[in-house]
């Protein structure tokens, strides 16, 4: 059972349905929800209907029925937790989803672990083979508000001599006749990846990345798309001698709460990256990853 307290902070009584949807976010559905819950909406401990009037400075208590389908699985670090959102670090070869194919090794199970009961509710999603942030709202009410609350900076290892900044806006689309790879399609869906060199070296480059648009492999696309495909990506012709999975990692996430406080969250570098760069622990500071998710010219 999740619980959500809400102070009624308007001057005048309102009912207590027009409170919640239009000054808490809660969505129709998740009001329907409420009221099939027994003591789904309290106030001073007596059961409210939504056309209930509800007076000024009165605590409202919304309480979701709420339960994990998921096994319990390994952990995995939470580099951040509030009441809305679990920040979670996942390591390369993890699924964020439960699938046919992995049932008790993904993400899922490891927020399962972490959380027994709640509802796993990812927020962004990673592919398999990448490393790093992947957020998780903590109740049905946050799910909403997170994706436009959460401003990703990515790190990826790149063959070729990429130029010290750059933007690629190119469409991208599905490959014929393919359900995996995708291309750069003018027909396609508009994708925008700005990227910045941190550092070279005899082989590779480290750069950071940051996404105006979330399309699947978009980054691996767009680095492939100007001669600079990432190590390890067999798929879009990445050279693969020195690591055998795509060299992409969320690094840093600058997270808004409810409050409007802005929360920059770091994951270390995965130890098959640190091979490949030479760079050791966390890539940005939190100043540095703040500085770099609010930058309009990346």
């Amino acid at each position: 059972m999740t619980e959500l307290h809400f102070i009624m902070d308007r001057s005048e009584p309102c009912r207590a349905g027009t409170f919640l949807r239009h000054d808490c976010g809660i969505s129709e559905r998740q009001l329907r929800r409420l009221k099939a819950t027994k003591n789904g909406i309290t106030c001073a401990g007596r059961t409210v209907r939504s056309i209930d009037p509800v007076q000024p400075g009165e605590e409202l208590v919304l309480r979701f029925e709420d339960a994990s389908r998921m096994t319990a699985g390994e952990t995995v670090p939470v580099l951040f937790q509030d009441a809305d959102v679990m920040l979670l670090d996942k390591p390369a070869g993890m699924p964020t989803h439960p699938s046919l194919r992995h049932r008790e090794d993904t993400l899922g199970n490891a927020f399962a672990a972490l959380c027994p009961g709640l509802t796993y509710r990812p927020v962004n999603r990673l592919d398999r083979n990448t490393s790093g942030i992947v957020a998780a709202a903590l109740h049905p009410v946050a799910v909403p508000r997170l994706p436009g609350a959460l401003r990703k900076l990515y790190l990826a290892v790149l063959g070729g001599t990429p130029p010290d900044r750059g933007t690629v806006d190119a469409p991208i689309g599905r490959v014929p006749g393919s359900l995996i790879e995708r291309c750069i399609a003018p027909d396609g869906k508009r994708a925008v990846t700005h990227f910045r060199v941190l550092a070279r070296g005899e082989r590779y480059t480290l750069a950071a990345l940051r996404l105006e648009t979330g399309r699947t492999h978009q980054i691996r696309v767009h680095m492939a798309s100007i001669g600079c495909p990432l190590a390890g990506d067999e798929l879009y012709g990445g050279d693969m001698t020195d690591i055998r999975r795509h060299a992409l990692h969320c690094a840093a996430v600058c997270y808004t709460d409810a409050q409007g406080i802005v929360h920059p969250v770091c994951s270390p570098l995965p130890a098959d990256l640190r091979a490949l760069t030479g760079r050791e622990g966390c890539i940005f500071t939190k100043n540095e990853a703040l500085d770099l998710c609010s930058m309009t010219d990346f």
